[in-house]
């Protein structure tokens, strides 16, 4: 194996492997000159000192939205890109839970979270919309996941 020679690819590797847990199967979709990462994952499975460091909340009954935008560049895995971020998520009952994101920087990594409480076995419908910084329309993620708390 290689080591990584990339400052920002390292960075953005562990942040994904560090919110991503949980997920067997990565989740992006490509906008333009944009591919946008996004996922879902119950905050317990964060480590102490990440959630110390970014003030997040570890509980079994609390799932974090993970979203990075990336600026398609050949020859490379992309440029971390500012966006702007709104969405909401919907529960089968017609429940909404607004999300609202903030930004993590870390390095040369740009990334968003949000975050919102679960019901055990709840099953929940993301509406995310994503501008990222220069573009004259959001891209829209759609995505569903059902969470346990056990």
């Amino acid at each position: 194996m290689h080591p990584v020679n990339n400052p920002i690819k390292a960075l953005f590797i562990l942040t994904i492997a560090l919110f991503s847990l949980n997920t067997y199967a990565e989740n992006s979709k490509e906008f333009g000159d944009y591919v946008i990462h996004y996922n879902a994952f119950r905050s317990d499975t964060i480590s102490p000192e990440v959630a110390k460091q970014h003030n997040l909340p570890r509980a079994s009954n609390r799932v974090l939205i993970n979203i990075a935008v990336l600026k398609k560049i050949m020859g490379t895995t992309g440029k971390p890109s500012n966006a702007t971020i709104t969405g909401h998520a919907s529960n089968l009952t017609g429940q909404l839970k607004q999300l609202e994101f903030k930004e993590i920087t870390e390095g040369n990594a740009i990334y968003y979270l949000a975050e919102t409480k679960i019901s055990d076995g709840e099953y929940l419908k993301f509406d995310v919309k994503v501008m990222p910084e220069g573009e004259k329309r959001p891209a829209r993620l759609r995505f569903n996941k059902r969470f346990f708390t056990y």
